[in-house]
């Protein structure tokens, strides 16, 4: 039943994950950086009002950042930059009710020189005055700069012509670009945090080329979305991320915009726009990110559209967002229930029939007889009882000389060895009680409300054999499993407490069947039915029936 409701269980969370807002993984970010050096990374798409969680690697928590990282303002600070600290850092957005809207994964990668490795690279055309970006905007932020350097290939600038000047956004103005300026400028920034000195840095490759037509008029592309429809929940939040092409450099004459049916995105109140410049192999992307914080009905089948606007034209991809189909959970969540509804009713029934199964099961054995190892004993139960001749007419005595042999051994082929009955005059009691009761499989011992076995009470031979029948079988039974004790109790509940500690382990181990001699005296349905299942569980605790004695027997 366990395998059955984990089989549920799995079926149902698959079909769960196609219903559950998905988690948007974007590509990893590299940063190079110099050890020693002051960094800021920053988890860009991440609202206002949303939670950010920093954590190392795929860990889950802030608990597992590195000595040296921490987090302040939902910035993850390096005070300042080793060596341990190159790896990949993950950003977790969730929203205020704590449910994941976004991971986003960057790689710090840390060398030792003064100043970082990059492949972030711009053109210049010659003769063109530009400027190369600082692109610290967020250390600048903490209003703790103190000077900005700019170096080229890791030495103070020394340029001919016309010299550099820096504006207050730390962004170096090269006038007038020649070839000679090609090279790798570096951006050091000086600030004073907490009453100590760090320094931050940034490296970018500048490429002076005399022309450049097939990078000035290269034609943007709409890389994502494709055209496609987009399953959704209601009432839970969506992302559409478009990715533009526009070219080699942020200054493309280039526009990139959602829009909703007739609308612009920026227009809708429940939308929000995020935008990202992004620089990869020399060329330019812009992300333009739109959010809706929850998807209403209104939302549903209308067309959101990306348009790339440039001077070679216009560009529109087409997201629809459709209602998630939820028929295929609820065709699993009802085989399931099904499954485990079959299962519980199996499980009932193997529960309620027990018994008759494994006696079916033992009947079904004796149509198909195999050779058997024989185990030695010749009974396939020791009787045990008060009997004596002022005794003849109790019903214990009734019931073991009477009653057990003709229902177990004429009608089921059980073979009994039964005191006053299989012994023989004159044996040694005690020894042929010993030897009797070793070649027996159960010992049944049969009790009543008159025939309590106090030693007090009774100290007739007849209770002393009861006794020691007993000792010898119960100490068996409890030291070796052989043989296994069966008790009845005749008409009416035993006082237990007048019985050995031995007998009162077993009673509370296993219980005990219950006859009444009513059983013989009346028809009624409920009579009927309770002696039939005294048999029944009887058979159940007495040993399997040879298949030849049942033969013989029937």
């Amino acid at each position: 039943m366990a395998a059955a409701g984990w089989v549920c269980l799995v079926t149902v969370l698959l079909s769960l994950s196609f219903v559950v807002a998905r988690d948007h993984r974007g590509e990893v970010d590299t940063f190079y950086v110099s050890a020693g050096h002051f960094f800021l990374l920053n988890c860009y798409t991440a609202e206002a009002h949303d939670i950010v969680i920093w954590s190392r690697g795929e860990s889950k928590d802030n608990l597992s950042l590195p000595t040296g990282v921490e987090v302040r303002d939902r910035l993850l600070w390096f005070l300042p930059v080793q060596m341990s600290h190159n790896g990949s850092y993950t950003c977790q957005i969730r929203n205020q009710s704590g449910v994941l809207l976004r991971r986003l994964k960057f790689w710090v990668s840390v060398s030792s020189g003064e100043c970082p490795y990059t492949i972030e690279s711009i053109s210049i055309t010659k003769g063109v005055s530009d400027s190369l970006p600082c692109k610290q905007k967020e250390i600048f932020r903490l209003n703790s700069v103190v000077n900005v350097r700019w170096m080229k290939d890791c030495q103070l600038i020394q340029r001919q012509g016309n010299p550099i000047s820096v504006d207050m956004k730390g962004n170096m103005r090269l006038p007038q670009a020649s070839e000679e300026d090609n090279g790798k400028y570096t951006c050091l920034i000086d600030i004073n945090l907490d009453g100590r000195n760090y320094t931050a840095s940034r490296s970018i490759l500048l490429t002076v080329k005399d022309d450049l037509p097939e990078k000035v008029f290269v034609e943007p592309q709409l890389v994502t979305p494709e055209k496609q429809e987009i399953t959704v929940e209601v009432g839970l939040r969506v992302e559409l991320q478009c990715l533009a092409f526009i070219g080699y450099s942020e200054d493309s004459e280039s526009s990139v915009h959602w829009t909703v049916g007739k609308d612009y995105a920026e227009d809708l109140e429940e939308i929000t726009v995020s935008r990202k410049t992004i620089h990869r192999e020399g060329k330019v992307y812009e992300l333009v990110i739109l959010s809706i914080a929850e998807v209403h009905p209104k939302f549903l089948n209308v067309e959101f559209k990306c348009h790339l606007e440039s001077l070679a034209g216009g560009k529109v991809s087409v997201v629809k967002l459709k209602k998630v189909d939820r028929s295929s959970f609820h065709m699993s969540l009802a085989v399931c229930s099904s499954a485990s509804l079959a299962v519980l009713a199996l499980a009932a029934c193997l529960f309620v029939f027990k018994v008759n199964l494994i006696l079916a099961y033992r009947n079904l054995l004796a149509h198909f007889p195999k050779q058997q190892v024989p185990d030695g004993k010749l009974y396939d139960a020791y009787v045990s009882f008060i009997h004596s001749n002022a005794m003849s007419s109790h019903e214990g005595a009734r019931f073991a000389m009477q009653i057990l042999p003709e229902k177990l051994e004429e009608q089921y082929g059980y073979s009994l060895f039964i005191r006053g009955r299989d012994d023989c005059p004159g044996e040694a009691i005690h020894d042929a009680t010993a030897a009797a009761m070793h070649q027996c499989r159960r010992l049944l011992i049969i009790l009543s409300p008159e025939g309590k076995t106090e030693e007090s009470t009774c100290i007739c031979d007849n209770q002393s054999q009861v006794w020691y029948e007993q000792k010898v079988g119960l100490h068996d039974a409890l030291t070796k499993n052989d043989p296994t004790v069966i008790l009845v109790e005749i008409d009416g509940p035993v006082d237990y407490s007048h019985l050995p500690e031995s007998l009162r382990y077993i009673k509370r181990k296993q219980g005990a069947l219950k006859w009444k001699k009513d059983f013989l005296e009346t028809h009624k349905f409920s009579e009927l039915y309770s002696k039939r299942n005294f048999w029944t569980n009887l058979r159940y605790h007495m040993p399997p029936v040879p298949a030849r004695r049942l033969q013989t027997v029937v």
